[in-house]
């Protein structure tokens, strides 16, 4: 059983603002900070009630279909692996940035468009899923959706303040933590298949 800090690692890290920092900012690129805040605010209250949503209905729909926990938990390490295997990749292939298309004008229209899967991730809502499957207490079910609020205020503050974070140094750190990060969310993938499969008994203990 993950403990409250485990859970907020592994939350940070799929559905955190590291990842989403650089793609909102490229994507919000040529909008002032007073078109920019409204739309993260948006893309906050979007996110955060559909991850909500999401993994309530996703936690009744797993037990309905007779889903097993391993068998989520395999499904969620193959996307992740394969995300975080792009990011690995992503350096060593040609450059080919087509022109993103203009976002709406109103601030509901353009988050809405923003928050999957950029904000919300599918790994990381699988992973807030199997969590709560896996979480047979009201109390344990309300720290998650906590720790999920306070990883969706990171997310919002980056949203509204990139523009001064990616300022000198800290874009090189950020590359840097972001090379390494890449490296580990494959080891991580790859553990949570690996983990999911010994519950299987696919694998010995």
């Amino acid at each position: 059983m993950l403990g409250p800090a485990e859970i907020f690692t592994f939350l940070f890290v799929m559905l955190g603002p590291l990842k989403l920092l650089g793609p909102f900012m490229q994507r919000t690129r040529g909008l002032d900070d007073a078109t920019v805040r409204p739309i993260a605010f948006w893309a906050f209250l979007i996110a955060t009630a559909g991850i909500v949503a999401g993994g309530l209905i996703g936690r009744a729909v797993l037990a309905k279909w007779h889903v097993s926990l391993p068998a989520l938990q395999i499904t969620a390490g193959i996307v992740f692996f394969l995300v975080a295997l792009r990011h690995v990749l992503e350096p060593y292939e040609p450059p080919h940035v087509p022109a993103p298309e203009p976002l709406p004008p109103t601030p509901f229209a353009a988050a809405s468009r923003l928050v999957f899967p950029m904000v919300l991730t599918p790994y990381g809502i699988a992973a807030v899923i199997a969590l709560l499957a896996a979480s047979t207490e009201s109390t344990r079910m309300l720290t998650i959706f906590g720790l999920v609020l306070a990883v969706m205020v990171l997310n919002l503050v980056a949203m509204s303040f990139g523009r001064r974070i990616l300022v000198g140094p800290v874009v090189i750190a950020l590359q840097v933590v972001g090379g390494v990060l890449a490296i580990l969310q494959v080891a991580l993938s790859v553990q949570i298949i690996l983990g999911a499969s010994r519950s299987l008994g696919v694998f010995g203990a």
